[in-house]
């Protein structure tokens, strides 16, 4: 008994004659393929994309931490740098120090020294003084019994010393080299020859006359008209009135004023004196 009846046959046919036909397929396959190729380069250009940029980060990290390391290196170099002047500085500042307590201790031995003269000075001017005071006496007393010439101009320098040792506000040293001034023109007289004009005095009578000193030796006047010539007697300690020494006292006076070339002058010489013990 037959219940249905297969129609295996036709659809078979159909079925076959369809995969006979691959023309029909072509068109869909084509275009799934472009597909999957569209698919696939955009993968890829997404894959390259992401590589790009991921270069890109790569790079750029790499770019900074090279910034960085630069950073850190030139930071180290200054450091180091820093360093190297922060010795050099110190070593100065030692080197300074070690000058300055040098200067220190020279300062300390110069201080001690100058407290030490001053004390020095103290005790020197209690000295000096007394010894000052005698040499202006002493050089008041040779002015006294010296050949009187230029008698205003020496006694006033010794009256002068006078009052100036007598003065507060002038220094020890001062006064010293004053007193030692007056002497060494005191020395110069005894070696020069001068020729001035002054006042004879004689019996209370005051002239003008011209004087010739030959050092200390001799001292010669001769009046403005010439009628009297005449010497200091330093034996006497008076003036004498000698017309025979005319001619020596024109040539000093000649030879002094330099209107003649030296030449031996004949001068009145007191007579040698025995020393008395």
């Amino acid at each position: 008994m037959r219940l249905f009846r297969s129609d295996t046959s036709k659809s078979s046919v159909r079925f076959s004659a369809a995969f006979r036909k691959p023309d029909s397929w072509r068109p869909a396959l084509v275009a799934v393929g472009a597909m999957v190729a569209l698919l696939a380069t955009a993968v890829a250009s997404a894959q390259l994309e992401q590589t790009l940029q991921a270069q890109i980060q790569v790079d750029k990290e790499a770019a900074q931490s090279q910034q960085r390391i630069d950073q850190t290196h030139e930071q180290t170099l200054d450091a180091a740098a820093q360093y190297a002047q922060a010795m050099a500085e110190a070593e100065s500042f030692e080197r300074y120090n070690e000058q300055l307590k040098a200067q220190l201790k020279s300062q300390e031995v110069e201080i001690a020294s100058t407290q030490q003269q001053l004390l020095d000075i103290k005790s020197t001017g209690r000295e000096v003084l007394p010894l000052m005071q005698k040499m202006v006496q002493v050089l008041d007393q040779f002015i006294g019994l010296d050949v009187p010439f230029l008698i205003e101009q020496r006694t006033g320098r010794i009256n002068h010393l006078k009052d100036l040792m007598m003065r507060a506000d002038v220094s020890i040293s001062e006064k010293y080299r004053l007193i030692m001034e007056a002497y060494q023109i005191e020395l110069e007289y005894g070696r020069t020859l001068e020729t001035y004009e002054g006042m004879l005095t004689v019996d209370d009578q005051a002239r003008t006359v011209q004087f010739v000193r030959l050092g200390r030796v001799s001292l010669m006047y001769r009046t403005l008209d010439g009628d009297e010539v005449g010497y200091w007697d330093a034996i006497q300690k008076q003036w004498v009135a000698d017309n025979s020494y005319a001619d020596a006292i024109d040539r000093a006076i000649r030879v002094a004023n330099k209107e003649a070339a030296p030449e031996l002058l004949i001068a009145p010489v007191p007579a040698p004196v025995e020393a008395k013990s």
